[in-house]
């Protein structure tokens, strides 16, 4: 098997994207969109799934909220031994974007492979077999804190594409209605950031607030960003023959 040309090393941040195969979404339902919080929460840890959760996963029996990532069956969760700190992240239907930070060595690539139980949820609930995953994962080194900034953005303002498609080329119409649906938008931690508590104990959020000047500063940059695109789609496209 061909080596990756990126090591993950220790301390660093990287942006990670996990994609479907052509053609599928990795979430179709609520319920969906849901356990993948959940297995992003239970598999960032260095000791195996507790065995009741391993159960309830072969069982398909876990009716996971936001309650049930620091509870289980009403009882409190043993302190997990992260992998990685998830700075943020975001779903989308067919791929999933994550800003990690590596603690453990290999613990990237560890949390990955753990993910793949969420394959197996999937196959058995959609009566399918074969891959789910196209290839490896995406993987890329952020080496400053001005390309932070910009992938904060770039992750958080995906989800503008559900109501805007091909947005990032062709601009956007109404940037109040794109800001209104990435503020309420449930499977990203561009909420959290914003204080209105979506999946809080999933992510780390001191150090990104810091870097980006806190809530104010987030809002700036998602903002302005959108404000932009809406100058752009003011513009005609012309055609040249």
């Amino acid at each position: 098997m061909a080596q990756r040309k990126i090591q993950f090393v220790n301390g660093e941040i990287y942006h990670i994207v996990i994609k479907a195969i052509e053609g599928f979404n990795l979430f179709r339902n609520k319920k969906d969109y849901l356990r993948m919080v959940h297995d992003l929460f239970e598999f960032n840890d260095i000791n195996p799934a507790p065995s009741r959760f391993r159960v309830a996963c072969q069982r398909n029996k876990i009716n996971v909220t936001r309650k049930v990532l620091v509870t289980f069956n009403g009882k409190t969760r043993r302190k997990r031994k992260l992998l990685v700190k998830i700075l943020a992240f975001c779903l989308m239907p067919n791929h999933v974007h994550l800003l990690v930070r590596q603690l453990k060595g290999e613990g990237i690539s560890k949390l990955m492979r753990k993910l793949g139980g969420y394959a197996l949820y999937y196959n058995k609930k959609y009566e399918r077999k074969g891959h789910l995953f196209q290839g490896k994962f995406q993987a890329i080194l952020i080496k400053n804190n001005e390309q932070l900034k910009s992938v904060f953005v770039y992750i958080h303002t995906n989800p503008v594409a559900i109501i805007y498609s091909n947005w990032k080329e062709r601009g956007i119409k109404n940037a109040k209605r794109a800001i209104n649906h990435l503020e309420n938008y449930r499977w990203s931690s561009y909420s959290d950031y914003l204080g209105k508590k979506g999946f809080p104990s999933l992510t780390n959020r001191e150090f990104l607030l810091k870097v980006m000047g806190g809530k104010r500063g987030c809002v700036n940059f998602v903002n302005g960003w959108l404000k932009f695109k809406q100058k752009l789609s003011d513009f005609d496209y012309i055609s040249i023959e």
